[in-house]
C-alpha cells in the first residue's frame, strides 16, 4: 500500500484562517524587516529551520522566512523573499518581492488595513495588496 500526501488538502488546511499580502519593495528583506520592526513595532527574526528550498534545472534555491509570533496571542506573521537569484517561489506573481503571511487568528478587517497602510508608509514599499488564495497556483511553495 502506497500512502500519497494530497497537496491540495494540506494546502488548504495550511491557509485556513490566513491572510497572505503581497508586497512590492525593491529592498533587501533584512532592510524591510528592520524597518518594520523599528517603525511598525514587530520583532520580525529570521528562521532558518522554516527556509524552503525549490529545486528546479538541476539548481537549489533558497527562500528565506522571517517570522514574528505576536505575543500572548496565537496569531504568527511570516513575510517570505518571493524572489532569489532569478527564481521565485511563486512565479504567477512575479512582480512581488515579498508575501506576508498571517496565521492563527483571525485579524479584523479594520486591523488589516490599518497594517497595510502602515506598511505601505515604509520607504522603499511600492505596493501592498490582499491576496485570494484563490489567484494562488503554487500555495504548496509557501508550506513549510
Amino acid at each position: 500500500m502506497k500512502l500519497k500526501i494530497d497537496n491540495v488538502l494540506l494546502a488548504q488546511e495550511f491557509f485556513e484562517d490566513s491572510i497572505l499580502l503581497g508586497i512590492v519593495a525593491p529592498v533587501k528583506d533584512y532592510q524591510l524587516c528592520w524597518q518594520m520592526n523599528q517603525v511598525l513595532g514587530f520583532d520580525f527574526r529570521i528562521n532558518n529551520g522554516f527556509e524552503i528550498q525549490l529545486t528546479k534545472k538541476e539548481r537549489t534555491y533558497f527562500f528565506s522566512i522571517y517570522e514574528f509570533p505576536v505575543p500572548s496571542t496565537s496569531l504568527t506573521h511570516y513575510l517570505y523573499n518571493n524572489q532569489y537569484d532569478g527564481e521565485y517561489l511563486l512565479p504567477e506573481f512575479k512582480h512581488l518581492d515579498f508575501l506576508w503571511l498571517m496565521k492563527g487568528e483571525n485579524v479584523s478587517k479594520d486591523e488589516l488595513k490599518a497594517l497595510v497602510h502602515a506598511i505601505k508608509t515604509l520607504p522603499g514599499v511600492q505596493l501592498v495588496n490582499e491576496m485570494t488564495n484563490e489567484k494562488i497556483k503554487h500555495k504548496q511553495h509557501l508550506i513549510f
